[in-house]
């Protein structure tokens, strides 16, 4: 029905830059939110930037500054700049999808995660 796929992870030196990508496609009527999380291993998942319908802008604090969210509305893509890497952002970044289907029903979808590594 509806599938997100990240992508742009990879291994970077502390200092460095990634830019993910989020790309929800199928039976979509209208994304509201798109946002990126992300986990690592014995920590919660959390919110780090999020984009909702009306263009607003959402930051964890830790990232704040440093990375950027974005996204391009017709291709249903959002992205996220991130500058300034340090070791602390090493994790599985997860892209998660709301708005409504084509049938009109909920969407709510989440990709498969992209591994970024920062190394010191």
């Amino acid at each position: 029905q509806v599938q997100v796929v990240e992508s742009g992870g990879g291994l970077v030196q502390a200092g460095g830059s990634l830019r993910l990508s989020c790309a929800a496609s199928g039976s979509i009527f209208r994304i509201s939110f798109m946002g990126w999380y992300r986990q690592v291993p014995g920590k919660q998942r959390e919110l780090v930037a999020a984009i909702t319908g009306g263009g607003g802008t959402n930051y964890a604090d830790s990232v704040k500054g440093r990375f950027t969210i974005s996204r391009d509305n017709p291709k249903n893509t959002v992205y996220l700049q991130m500058n300034s890497l340090k070791p602390e952002d090493t994790a599985v970044y997860y892209c998660n999808a709301k708005g409504l289907r084509s049938s009109l029903t909920v969407l709510d979808a989440w990709g498969q995660g992209t591994l970024v590594t920062v190394s010191s």
